[in-house]
């Protein structure tokens, strides 16, 4: 009895010891899985949904450069450049005001500064309205650390500050006299003005992209859909 009781014991010990290697390994396995199902919610809540909506190649594409000019808001001159930039173009305000004093400045176009600053303000409401369907979400963390501005709301695609500049600089710049380069500095502040939201840390590249040519194409429409003033030969209205 004694000896079947210490073979059962043995038995039991082995049998006990396999068990026990069974649940280290099954612990193991689990603990493997779980971490791969946390680095997988951890790419998603990075990725701000991206990767489902672009396609990983493109979203990884674009967190780099997202990352890449957010390191450039380190150094404070551009912060502070940055900052600026994006206040002023806040619900296209600094658009909208030069459109008004063009349109106050040239009395003989005033109603062409109308028009080109109505179409700045219907590429800002435009863009508005896309977001509210798209429902991209911000970039979560401003490209690896916090954002240099708050903003006014949490969808991301497309960038209202991207889509009211191209306009801006589309309708403007037609509007300015040649020469000199003085229809080259409203598509210059709008460039500007797109880089630096993605500086601060709100946007990634692909929504400035895609807010710039809603932006360009709205601008155009009241010159596609405008009939063609007649003029003289020396160019002024018959």
């Amino acid at each position: 009895m004694r000896y079947g009781d210490s073979h059962a014991d043995g038995t039991g010990g082995e049998a006990l010891g396999d068990r026990t290697d069974g649940e280290a390994l099954a612990g193991r396995t689990g603990g493997e899985a779980l971490r791969g199902r946390t680095d997988g919610e951890a790419l998603a809540d990075r990725t701000g949904g991206g990767t489902a909506a672009y396609g990983t190649g493109d979203a990884s594409a674009d967190r780099r450069l997202l990352a890449a000019l957010r390191d450039c808001g380190d150094r404070p001159a551009v912060a502070a450049a940055a900052r600026s930039l994006s206040y002023a173009g806040e619900h296209a305000a600094l658009w909208l005001a030069a459109g008004l004093t063009g349109a106050a400045a040239d009395p003989a176009r005033r109603s062409a500064w109308l028009r080109a600053t109505a179409a700045v303000a219907g590429a800002h409401l435009a863009s508005m309205a896309v977001k509210r369907v798209v429902r991209r979400p911000r970039p979560p963390d401003g490209g690896g650390r916090a954002a240099l501005v708050r903003t006014a709301g949490r969808h991301s695609f497309p960038s209202s500050h991207a889509a009211s500049a191209a306009a801006a600089a589309v309708a403007f710049g037609a509007l300015l006299p040649r020469g000199g380069g003085r229809r080259l500095l409203p598509a210059a502040v709008a460039a500007a003005m797109c880089v630096s939201r993605v500086v601060v840390g709100v946007h990634y590249p692909t929504d400035v992209l895609a807010g710039a040519l809603l932006g360009g194409l709205t601008a155009r429409v009241p010159t596609v859909t405008r009939p063609r003033t007649p003029t003289s030969r020396n160019g002024r209205p018959v």
